[in-house]
């Protein structure tokens, strides 16, 4: 069963920087392109960024570019999202899945919310 299970939320201010993880079993890591999703309060869910198998390319919602940078290490299983520059308005639960996206792998998410 796979199991995507995000981390590295919490509170911080505008300005400031957290970084995400995203820690995958169950399933051949190395061989799917990843992404992160964010679903703010009232909004739908939307790509903020991904990146691919080897993680050689990468691509990003405008509202994040040149803000958040997408990783991944294969040998661990694991990726990451590594947010500057935070505005209020990147306060959502963000989430990873495979990309594109599978039904059944989102996890419970990880809280960012942004204080002005």
């Amino acid at each position: 069963q796979v199991q995507l299970v995000e981390s590295g939320g919490g509170l911080v201010q505008a300005g400031g920087s957290l970084r995400l993880s995203c820690a995958a079993s169950g399933m051949i890591f190395s061989i799917n392109a990843m992404s992160w999703y964010r679903q703010a309060p009232g909004k739908q869910r939307e790509l903020v960024a991904a990146i691919t198998r080897d993680g050689t390319d990468t691509n990003y919602a405008v509202a994040v570019k040149g803000r958040f940078t997408i990783s991944r290490e294969n040998a661990k299983n694991t990726m990451y999202l590594q947010m500057n520059s935070l505005k209020p308005e990147d306060t959502a639960v963000y989430y990873c899945n495979t990309y594109p996206t599978r039904w059944d792998y989102w996890g419970q998410g990880t809280q960012v919310t942004v204080s002005s």
